[in-house]
């Protein structure tokens, strides 16, 4: 008997997702259907929903959920029915150019199918009650009561963790503390500045302080936000309407400028600015983004130095090896995720879940099931 399930479909851009019942698809042999309990609304899912990314619709979106396994493939390996999971949006082939030059994010089958809005093998996995296929975010769709993924996209952790808090490390948590963790080259005693006190912001100031930096520049035009970088490790707060964050950086190293800037606003200005307030020789790490077909200026002068740019998505993430290591640093008091959680909605809530993350009131609202 086929499942039958509600989830949040988007039809298309612009408009409101819609709650509606949908079909599941019978199990690969290598899939597993978690029991979704928990998906954060990311920007991402907005970026969807508002066209500045474009997908096939329609789709079902979220790609940020943490769940319980109920049933896997014959042939599906390292996850049981049971298990709590964590599920990861970067499947890959792990034998393409890039995943053998361990960059996974860029596996040639990820970046092929990705576009498509199905799962890793390019069919999709649930059905409209009409029939027509169903896209699905980030090889995911995890706005749903249920979602049917490859064995290698749920990651089990430590049962002890709460859903809520666990979802958030499958996206907004991996991509900023991983950022400042495996792709930034913090050194202990290093000045970190972080442009953009969202998930990901707020995240990145947790990474830079267990990377060891000894000062870590919070910067953004929210109040609230900004104390929150300060309970979560910020060393200095500034709110960029006041004060200028190329003068701060600058003041705070002796006319240098920041060991390393992790950009996570996703703005044009702010990309500029993260330019200008590294030091000569530092590092910057992009995090935001903006739409792929806008143009961003910058001073050349800015550029030189032998500074350092670099893209990250999704802060090197080696799921298996980073997901229960971030569940257990929570568990462990060294990671704080209870802060980030906003509201706990419902799924019949998600489009006020949306509005709040437009106008800048949520750092995180999570749709419990």
């Amino acid at each position: 008997m086929s499942l039958n399930y509600r989830a949040a479909v988007l039809h298309e851009a612009g408009g409101p997702l819609v709650i509606e019942r949908v079909v599941a698809e019978p199990l690969r042999p290598h899939d597993v259907r978690v029991k979704i309990k928990a998906a954060g609304l990311c920007h991402t899912d907005l970026e969807v929903i508002e066209g500045g990314l474009r997908y096939p619709m329609p789709i079902v979106l979220g790609h940020e959920a943490a769940g319980i396994v109920e049933e896997v493939g014959p042939q599906a390996r390292g996850v049981a029915p049971g298990d709590h999971v964590v599920l990861s949006w970067n499947p890959h082939c792990g034998g393409c150019f890039y995943c053998d030059r361990s960059l996974p994010i860029l596996c040639e089958d990820y970046l092929e199918q990705g576009v498509k809005a199905l799962a890793f093998d390019g069919s999709p996995r649930a059905r409209l009650a009409d029939g027509r296929e169903l896209r699905q975010l980030m090889f995911l769709g995890a706005f749903g009561d249920y979602c049917i993924v490859p064995d290698q996209q749920a990651i089990p952790v430590p049962r002890d963790i709460p859903f809520d808090r666990a979802c958030l490390i499958g996206c907004g948590v991996m991509t900023g503390a991983g950022a400042a963790m495996n792709i930034a080259a913090i050194r202990h005693g290093d000045t970190v500045m972080v442009l953009g006190c969202g998930a990901v912001g707020l995240s990145a100031v947790q990474g830079a302080r267990l990377a060891g930096a000894q000062e870590i520049i919070a910067v953004d035009l929210n109040e609230a936000k900004l104390a929150l970088a300060g309970a979560m490790g910020a060393t200095r707060l500034v709110n960029a309407a006041h004060e200028e964050p190329t003068e701060v950086a600058r003041k705070a190293t002796g006319g240098r400028g920041a060991d390393v800037v992790l950009e996570s606003a996703g703005n044009p200005a702010v990309f500029r600015v993260s330019a200008e307030a590294v030091r000569p020789g530092g590092e910057i790490v992009w995090l935001g983004k903006i739409d792929v077909d806008k143009d961003v200026a910058f001073r050349w002068g800015s550029l030189m130095g032998e500074k350092r740019i670099r893209r990250s998505s999704y802060g090197g993430a080696r799921p298996h090896r980073d997901f229960p290591l971030l569940a257990r640093a929570y568990l462990d008091g060294r990671l704080k995720l209870d802060e980030l959680i906003t509201a706990r909605i419902s799924l019949d809530e998600v489009n006020d879940g949306f509005d709040a993350l437009r106008r800048g009131d949520a750092i995180r609202s999570v749709i419990m099931f």
